[in-house]
């Protein structure tokens, strides 16, 4: 299972990833909106590096993630978090494509290409339906893909290598063109305390999809005011675009 042990050193390899942008989008995205959210959902949370953020910020977070490692480090790293008394976060391990939650929410978010991990259109389209019936009225959905092109820019740019004194990897990609899913095949190896390398491999399957076809599933689904930007900016989407961000209100 993707992540099983990858989520014991994904902070690690993870750490140069724009998280404060992410969060930057999400509030930017909901004062455009005229939205004051206290609750959140945050979709493939990961080990929570987006989740604890927010309810430091005094929201009351769900994080929901297929992973029980990941949730496990999440877990850990809560505990030691500082939060106001309006925060909170609670970890539930559960689908993008079937999910519940004591309560409606707000605003659900799913970052860091979460969706793509997704592999057939009923299963995006479950995601869609199962985002709206867990929103409040007005509620937000905020979320970005890989797009094809960056697929095509893996499979062109591959192998990649990492090489530093307490981690390293060796990574390689497959493009299926037709289908426009792509393999990750990864081989970490972490130092541990001996001073010894543990080594772990990882196999990761992404899809990506058109974004005309997910804004008319966000569509059919029954979201309004729907927004598609490029690459954390207020641009629309071009042939070049490699992550996209999309705005969708119930």
């Amino acid at each position: 299972m993707a992540y099983e042990q990858f989520a014991y050193t994904y902070d690690r390899l993870m750490a140069d990833m724009p998280y404060d942008s992410w969060i930057a989008w999400f509030e930017q995205s909901c004062l455009s909106k005229g939205l004051n959210p206290r609750t959140v959902v945050d979709l493939g949370c990961g080990t929570g590096t987006i989740a604890i953020p927010l309810a430091s910020k005094g929201y009351k977070v769900f994080g929901v993630d297929l992973s029980e490692d990941m949730l496990a480090v999440a877990q850990d790293k809560s505990q030691g978090a500082k939060l106001p008394a309006s925060g909170s976060v609670t970890w539930l391990q559960g689908d993008l494509r079937d999910w519940v939650l004591p309560e409606k929410v707000d605003v659900a978010i799913s970052l860091c290409d979460c969706m793509n991990y997704v592999l057939d259109e009923e299963g995006i389209i479950a995601a869609i339906q199962s985002v709206y019936d867990g929103l409040v009225d007005g509620g937000l959905f905020l979320f970005d893909v890989h797009t094809p092109q960056l697929l095509r820019n893996y499979a062109a740019e591959q192998p990649y290598v990492l090489d530093e004194e307490e981690i390293a990897y060796t990574w390689v990609c497959e493009l299926d063109e037709e289908e426009m899913t792509i393999h990750h095949q990864l081989s970490i190896f972490s130092q541990e305390p001996s001073g010894l390398y543990r080594r772990t491999d990882e196999e990761h399957v992404q899809r990506a999809y058109e974004l005309d076809w997910l804004s008319e599933q966000l569509r059919a689904v029954g979201f309004t005011n729907i927004e598609v930007t490029a690459d954390f900016t207020t641009d629309a989407p071009n042939k070049a675009t490699s992550r996209a961000f999309f705005s969708a209100q119930k």
